[in-house]
């Protein structure tokens, strides 16, 4: 089980439990965070539950497959360090990952 914290743009932060073999996304969804929609259900196909992760993390999460990317690509507020919360997976490598949400995503 993973701690995982979602930042909303404001500052508010929501600290969960996540059970390894989750997605972050679905995890958020479940719990009521705001800013994680997760309109598609978790298909890689929409992007509403973008989220930054810090460079520290980078190399402890899988890497971006081509639809994550193509999707990231059409965000107007991506930035190099933009993923897609329901393509990360919640493992014992993430406990303490700190994810900021954009300012679209309130």
């Amino acid at each position: 089980m993973a701690k995982i914290t979602y930042i909303e743009h404001n500052g508010t932060e929501h600290t969960i439990e996540v059970e390894n073999g989750v997605s972050l996304m679905e995890a958020a969804v479940k719990q009521g965070i705001p800013g994680i929609d997760g309109d598609c259900g978790g298909a890689c196909a929409c992007a509403t539950c973008m989220v930054f992760v810090p460079e520290e993390w980078q190399g402890k999460l899988g890497s971006i497959e081509p639809m994550e990317e193509t999707m990231l690509d059409f965000c107007e507020h991506s930035a190099e360090n933009s993923r897609l919360s329901c393509q990360l997976i919640a493992s014992d490598e993430l406990d303490g990952i700190r994810l900021n949400m954009p300012q679209s995503q309130h």
